[in-house]
C-alpha cells in the first residue's frame, strides 16, 4: 500500500517561509517523479512543483523564484522549501506520486493559510 504524508502546514504572515515534507512508503521512491499541488476553495487543483527521478525541477510561473522543490531518497521524501509567501498562496497543498502502470498517489494534504 502506497502511503504519502505531508506535513508543515500552518499559519504565517505574508513574507514569511515554511517547508512542507512529504514522506512516501510502499513504493520504490527514487525512481519515481515527484509533485506539489494545491487547492484552493472553489479552484482547480494547480501544479506547483515538480522534480523527476534525475532531480530536474519545474515550477509554476507565481513561484518561481520562491519555492524550492527538492528529494532525499535516502529519507524517501521530498520537501517544498516556500519563501516570501503571499495571501495568494493560500490552499490546501498536496503530494503526488506519479508511478508507471498504476497511476498516481495522492497525499491527504495540508493547510497552508498566509495573512495579509
Amino acid at each position: 500500500q502506497v502511503q504519502l504524508v505531508e506535513s508543515g502546514g500552518g499559519l504565517v504572515q505574508a513574507g514569511g517561509s515554511l517547508r512542507l515534507s512529504c514522506a512516501v512508503s510502499g513504493s520504490i521512491f527514487s525512481i519515481n517523479a515527484m509533485g506539489w499541488y494545491r487547492q484552493a476553495p472553489g479552484k482547480q487543483r494547480e501544479l506547483v512543483a515538480a522534480i523527476t527521478s534525475g532531480g530536474s525541477t519545474n515550477y509554476a510561473d507565481s513561484v518561481k523564484g520562491r519555492f524550492t522543490i527538492s528529494r532525499d531518497n535516502a529519507k524517501n521524501t521530498v520537501y517544498l522549501q516556500m519563501n516570501s509567501l503571499k495571501p495568494e498562496d493560500t490552499a490546501v497543498y498536496y503530494c503526488r506520486q506519479s508511478t508507471p502502470y498504476y497511476g498516481d498517489y495522492w497525499g491527504q494534504g495540508t493547510q497552508v493559510t498566509v495573512s495579509s
